[in-house]
């Protein structure tokens, strides 16, 4: 089935009691035994199963070409689920320009237990020289947060398999419908599920996708049971009901994207505009080959400095100064400030989530800040 298809029906099924077309929200944390001790609806406590979550593991899982999925209360709650399931001593290699949230996490609660270099994994050569007998995992993300750099997936699976060497890829910024990590050769794919499969900045979750049911799998199956960070059978209702508009809000995303960065591009107050969709992109052409579509995000860094960057930011109506991504609604955020005093992120740089409002309007409102 096509995207379209999985995303609505995937998620879903017709209640066998009451017939409703939309399956109901299951609240109950406990399910009643049969008298030989079996459970028959096959849940027992929803820390471990809930129905609701398993419709949203099974469209997600389905979305990206995946064996299975595990939902999590949060995308960082997942991501700490696969350092979890590492052995401790192992060696991780990830992006110089990692999401800030998961680098912090690996630094702060994995220091001392987890090994980690963070490098430009866009140099073959230097992924290269960083292995080491005790590397485990390469940590891709790709479009990167926020530099939104473009890693040849296909290239660094190559050279991690050939070392036996297991590949995670974050796929928040470009979601199934951009790009298929698995279907490219990554092991595992992980989302913050708050984003785009929210889509409405009103719930919290995060969900990784596994390429096969192996040990390493269920490794992370057990930390998501047994350390019970699951996202609430509500918020897992509402995630299937948003990813039934995915693959067409993910569509206006992109539209809205591709016209506001070659508009932005082409501005005189423009210094540089960073956008997998635009051919003066430094990975444009791996962009054009692994990927579906170029994604809803764009960074720029303006002319003038940090200052100058704060008064265009400031002079914006539509888009909202706030950290997060993948609304309806346009956001905007200077985000060496999000990032704290060890950014590598220049000062003059803002970060665009751009939204489903009229692409006219987005680009007369930075028109007017830019001046």
């Amino acid at each position: 089935m096509k995207p379209e298809t999985i995303a609505i029906h995937a998620g879903n099924h017709v209640d066998a009691s009451s017939k409703a077309v939309i399956q109901p929200i299951v609240l109950s944390t406990t399910f009643e035994r049969a008298e030989d001790g079996t459970f028959p609806g096959g849940h027992i406590y929803s820390r471990a199963s809930n129905p609701n979550r398993e419709l949203l593991e099974n469209v997600i899982a389905k979305l990206e070409g995946g064996a299975d999925a595990a939902a999590f209360s949060s995308g960082n709650a997942a991501g700490m689920s696969v350092f979890q399931s590492l052995a401790p001593g192992t060696h991780i290699i990830a992006p110089d320009d990692m999401y800030h949230g998961l680098r912090n996490q690996l630094k702060i609660l994995f220091a001392g237990i987890l090994k980690f270099d963070f490098i430009d994994v866009n140099d073959i050569d230097t992924v290269n020289r960083h292995l080491m007998p005790g590397t485990g995992l390469i940590w891709l993300e790709t479009p990167s947060n926020p530099l939104l750099k473009v890693t040849d997936i296909k290239k660094i699976v190559a050279l991690a398999h050939k070392h036996s060497i297991k590949v995670a890829v974050d796929n928040t910024f470009a979601t199934p419908i951009c790009q298929l990590p698995i279907s490219l050769g990554a092991d595992l794919v992980m989302h913050s599920s708050t984003k785009y499969f929210g889509g409405h900045s009103d719930l919290m979750g995060g969900v990784l996708v596994t390429a096969q049911k192996d040990d390493w799998w269920q490794k992370i199956r057990d930390v998501q049971v047994y350390g019970g960070a699951i996202p609430s059978p509500m918020d897992c209702y509402m995630l299937v009901r948003s990813i039934k508009t995915l693959p067409y809000r993910v569509q206006g995303h992109v539209h809205n994207a591709q016209l506001l960065a070659e508009y932005l591009e082409k501005h005189p107050k423009i210094e540089q505009v960073m956008y997998p969709g635009l051919p003066s992109h430094p990975q444009y052409q791996i962009a054009k080959e692994q990927m579906l579509g170029f994604g809803g995000m764009i960074s720029f860094t303006v002319k003038g400095g940090e200052a100058e960057a704060r008064r265009v930011i400031n002079g914006l109506k539509l888009f909202t100064r706030a950290t997060s991504l993948g609304g309806v609604e346009s956001l905007i955020e200077h985000r060496a400030t999000v990032e704290g005093p060890d950014t590598k992120t220049p000062f003059n740089l803002l970060r665009v989530s751009v939204g489903l409002e009229h692409i006219d309007d987005l680009i007369e409102d930075l028109e007017v800040a830019l001046g």
